[in-house]
């Protein structure tokens, strides 16, 4: 079994999950195409995106310090001039874990990001998409 299959059955193992990226105008967005996934699968999803008052009808957080309770792990689908800076923001407030996202070209894909979390124990995900990976079919809802 390919490490990235064992890594991705691990995070998406996991409830809680905040994705950067989203966009008020989803069409087919990457990031909105993973938080409708994760969402439907039965995750605890928050939004964290740039600018937007909410996201597929639930709110957003301007950045991952104001998730209530905390996150288990990162989508990371900001432009890669920009998604180092959510790697360090992860390993500045102790999220262990991110992703980032790549479907099309480079996708979220910051090298320098990826580097500094893996030095500072962010275990890390460098392309791929979230939306690939596991049950095309919901495995669990809150309350279930």
């Amino acid at each position: 079994m390919s490490a990235l299959k064992v890594a991705s059955g691990e995070f998406l193992s996991l409830e809680r999950v905040a994705l950067t990226g989203v966009t008020r105008t989803p069409k087919d967005h990457g990031s909105n195409v993973v938080y409708n996934r994760l969402r439907d699968r039965g995750s605890e999803v928050f939004a964290v995106p740039s600018r937007s008052n909410g996201v597929e009808g639930d709110p957003r957080f301007s950045d991952l310090k104001t998730l209530p309770g905390g996150v288990d792990w990162v989508v990371i689908g900001m432009k890669p001039e920009t998604a180092g800076l959510t790697a360090h923001e992860c390993v500045e407030i102790g999220i262990d874990r991110a992703w980032m996202h790549r479907a099309f070209g480079a996708g979220s894909v910051s090298a320098e990001g990826a580097e500094f979390g893996r030095r500072h124990g962010l275990t890390i995900i460098v392309g791929g998409c979230g939306a690939l990976f596991g049950s095309t079919f919901p495995t669990r809802r809150s309350g279930e």
